[in-house]
């Protein structure tokens, strides 16, 4: 097994190569390629996710309480793939960012409009476009951005740099509208049922290879990441028929749910709004690293939260999470703003 010496190595050659701009690491070296191709194969007859669209969830959570403060609302933007629009569920109140919403909503007592512009099927080249989606349009920059990008990198088998400069490159362009950016890095690809040994084994290993050089590009470009993976992962390998959807690709309700209230706490962080010190707690296994360490050790544990401090040293914290508020205490559904 590698050290989390060795995987900060790696994803620090990788993170390099992206600001250099080169291709970096190939998700899949030639001489694995010929092995995968069957299981490859095998898994698609069985996992491609669903085509059904997801369900919309723009508008404004929490409406209630702008009968209570003169404060305007929030602006909450998410983009990135089909996880990030919330495909696999059929209620809007369902979808990871309806989730947000809802509970950045209960916890600033402000309302939120909520506007997604992710796209089912997306990779990292496509954050371009979905970054001048959220800032072109004439409207003010969100107050905060939520992406969830990475699986269908790894699927497609884009280089690792190529994907992290993308990702680097939105998250710079939407600090420089003003906008906090909190990164959920790739999720744990070795946790689809259909998916079979050796593939399975190699997915598990690139995915968190990439969610950790994702975290190096974000941090350095000033957003703050959140490691899916290994939070996830096991949970979704011990209850797949509760956390996965119908199609056993897509997180169902319930593992939204999971997914959201592992974000919520440093979405809120990122705007001042939750309630912990930002102050490292030992017996937490929180420190201050230099951000390739925090990025391995966080894509080794899940939940984990990288930001930065002063360069080349990174925060790594695990906050604690809270209940999801329930559609009454937020004024569920959405209304336009």
């Amino acid at each position: 097994m590698p050290t989390t010496l060795s995987r900060a190595r790696v994803a620090r050659r990788i993170a390099t190569a992206a600001a250099l701009g080169g291709s970096g690491i190939g998700l899949l070296g030639v001489a694995a390629a010929g092995l995968l191709l069957t299981e490859v194969r095998l898994a698609r007859r069985t996992v491609g996710g669903s085509k059904d669209t997801p369900p919309g969830a723009d508008g404004r959570y929490g409406a209630a309480f702008g009968h209570r403060t003169d404060r305007a609302p929030l602006r909450l933007g998410f983009i990135g793939d089909s996880t990030a629009a919330g495909q696999g569920v059929r209620r809007a109140r369902e979808t990871p960012g309806a989730l947000l919403a809802s509970g950045l909503a209960a916890l600033s007592e402000r309302p939120v409009d909520f506007r997604n512009v992710a796209l089912p099927g997306a990779q990292s080249d496509d954050l371009e476009r979905q970054v001048g989606l959220l800032l072109g349009d004439g409207t003010e920059a969100p107050d905060v951005c939520v992406i969830m990008i990475g699986a269908n990198d790894v699927t497609h088998r884009m280089p690792m740099a190529r994907s992290v400069r993308h990702l680097s490159d939105a998250v710079r362009r939407l600090r420089a509208a003003g906008c906090e950016v909190v990164v959920g890095t790739c999720p744990d690809m070795g946790t689809i049922e259909p998916v079979y040994q050796p593939l399975r084994w190699v997915a598990r290993r690139l995915s968190r290879q990439l969610a950790a050089a994702q975290t190096i590009g974000v941090v350095e470009s000033g957003g703050r990441t959140v490691s899916l993976g290994d939070l996830l992962g096991p949970e979704f390998e011990a209850r797949p028929r509760e956390l996965f959807g119908p199609d056993n690709y897509h997180p169902s309700a319930e593992g939204y749910a999971t997914a959201a209230m592992a974000v919520l706490p440093t979405l809120c962080a990122s705007l001042g709004l939750w309630p912990e010190s930002e102050r490292p707690e030992e017996a937490r296994r929180e420190g201050i690293l230099p951000v390739e360490q925090a990025a391995a050790q966080a894509a080794s544990e899940g939940g984990t939260e990288v930001a930065a401090t002063r360069a080349p040293w990174a925060l790594l914290k695990h906050r604690r999470r809270r209940r999801l508020p329930s559609t009454e205490e937020t004024d569920q559904p959405p209304v336009a703003p």
